[in-house]
């Protein structure tokens, strides 16, 4: 009996698990033959001469411009940001509400080769930044304002198809069973049974599309669009630290009112009022969403009849047919196998530095979960609004700027990219730490630790999984935002990219967009390996 005892309680041999450490140690090496490559260990890439105009850009942040023009401007550019956001938004919805019926697994049921083809065929928007949207389509439709819709909706829509499929996939499917028994077809089972119990997920998911939208508005206004982000652009290009800050402001407090909305009906949603009645908050929301799209529709005067025009459908058998078949000379492909060594080297470093960015400000930016002091609320409040500061402003901003004190190469995009990922990585893992159980960090508070020693061992081991699950998402996203910088000259695949277009080389420029959706893909299936051996 003893010894069957001894048996039961003997202590589990601990294993160190393999594939983490090899995962840990590939990633090490892959983030210093990403340093070395961006020229930190050999080389100068300090640019002296440019820190007397980075000073008087950071002093500005001190006295923005105030005057009632400037404000107006900012104003109305502000307006046509938000249109182009929720006109964006709808579209990528529908198109995501539309797709996740077509690329679930669950209407795909055992036909796994028609899955993974529907999967793949949503790879090709999903990989294109939308700047490179904005480019590709300005040169069908013009100086038109579906422009910046479709820009917007046609990636979006994509990945909103990938997540609401995963969100469908999860829902019971007894009501999908029971419809495909009565003789519905898949789309519209899927349609009647699916969609319904999964609109809690859809919904919070959709306002948070809404808030990433904004600042894509911002992007294509750099581009051309108009809005604030085209106001940013002049203001920086003429060097007038003041009006550039005060767009800097203004964008911030879009991506604040879309923050604090989308944050309220996702608590709501989480603990929904105990009334059986419909919630008017939740209401209120899905009707001034609505009301905000057709608002947008109509301020942009979209027109369908754009879209289908003599001139628009010349424009696109023309290019379809420069474009086809893509260029395939040796000194092209070389070029791009070179500058795509680049972009994940580029996107690498800017990983490592909102990782560490993340870690460190995640503690002070979480919310406390019970009574705390007010020095801990005001330090965490700004804390929260750096973060948010961070991912406002668009990356090629932060590479102008970085530009000021480094030298032009990788190393000023990669950490450009590392900034603006920083206010994201950074909101994502506050989230994360908020959520961890409490239990853990009071028990070693009462047993005499330090706060810091407590937040190191009660918080950080367990929210180390999901922050490099989200860091490894970001690398994802970042792919496509190296294209962004490259495009205003920082090198990589977006440089090459922007040549192309300049020069109305489609045939290149075609190769060079392949290039990029192979590398986007690529990089989504090491990050789906990486953040499966961290499960």
């Amino acid at each position: 009996m003893t010894a069957v005892l001894d048996r039961a309680v003997a202590p589990p041999v601990l294993r160190r698990d393999r594939r983490r450490w090899a995962w840990g140690v590939g990633a090490g090496a892959v983030l210093l033959w990403s340093l070395a490559g961006a020229g930190l260990f050999s080389g100068d890439v300090v640019n002296p001469g440019g820190t007397a105009q980075f000073g008087r850009f950071a002093a500005a942040a001190w006295h923005p411009a105030l005057d009632a023009q400037f404000l107006g401007v900012l104003a109305r550019s502000a307006l046509v940001t938000v249109a182009y956001a929720a006109a964006g938004t709808a579209l990528a919805l529908v198109l995501g509400a539309g797709g996740a019926v077509l690329v679930s697994r669950t209407t795909w049921g055992r036909r796994r080769a028609g899955w993974l083809a529907a999967r793949g065929v949503l790879a090709v928007p999903r990989g294109l930044h939308e700047a490179v949207w904005g480019l590709l389509l300005v040169n069908v439709l013009g100086l038109d304002p579906w422009v910046g819709v479709l820009a917007i909706g046609l990636p979006y829509g994509a990945v909103t198809a990938k997540v609401f499929a995963d969100l469908v996939d999860e829902v019971p499917s007894g009501a999908y069973r029971a419809l495909r028994a009565a003789g519905a077809g898949r789309p519209a089972a899927a349609l009647y049974g699916l969609l319904p119990p999964a609109a809690g997920g859809l919904l919070s998911y959709a306002l948070y599309r809404l808030e990433c939208a904004v600042r894509s508005a911002v992007v294509l206004g750099m581009v051309g669009a108009g809005g604030l982000g085209y106001q940013l652009a002049l203001s920086f290009a003429s060097l007038r630290w003041e009006q550039v800050w005060s767009a800097v402001y203004a964008l911030s407090l879009l991506c604040l009112v879309a923050d604090v909305a989308g944050r309220a009906v996702r608590r709501r949603l989480a603990a929904p009022p105990p009334s059986s009645r419909r919630d008017p908050v939740l209401t209120a929301t899905v009707v001034g969403t609505a009301v905000l799209v057709g608002w947008s529709c109509w301020y942009l005067a979209l027109s369908p009849a754009s879209l289908v025009s003599e001139r628009t459908t010349a424009q696109l058998t023309h290019v379809l047919g420069a474009a086809w078949p893509p260029a395939t000379d040796g000194d092209l492909l070389r070029t791009i196998g070179v500058l795509a060594v680049d972009t994940v080297q580029m996107s690498v470093v800017a990983i490592a530095v909102a990782l560490l960015g993340a870690v460190l400000l995640a503690g002070p930016a979480a919310r406390p979960a019970g009574r705390s002091s007010l020095g801990r609320r005001v330090a965490g409040a700004l804390v929260r609004g750096g973060l948010l500061l961070l991912r406002a402003v668009p990356p090629p901003v932060w590479a102008l700027v970085l530009l000021f004190v480094l030298l032009p190469g990788v190393l000023p995009g990669a950490l450009a990219l590392g900034v603006y990922t920083l206010g994201v990585l950074g909101r994502l893992a506050a989230g994360a730490t908020e959520e961890l159980d409490p239990r853990p960090r009071a028990a070693l508070t009462a047993l005499g630790a330090r706060p810091a020693g407590a937040w190191l061992y009660g918080v950080l081991p367990l929210a180390a999984g999901p922050v490099l699950a989200y860091a490894l998402y970001r690398w994802e996203v970042a792919i496509r935002d190296t294209v962004l910088v490259g495009l205003l000259g920082a090198g990589g695949l977006g440089a090459l990219l922007a040549a192309e277009l300049a020069t109305f080389d489609w045939a290149a420029a075609t190769t060079v967009l392949a290039a990029v959706v192979v590398l986007t893909w690529l990089v989504d299936l090491a990050s789906d390996r990486a953040r499966a051996a961290l499960r």
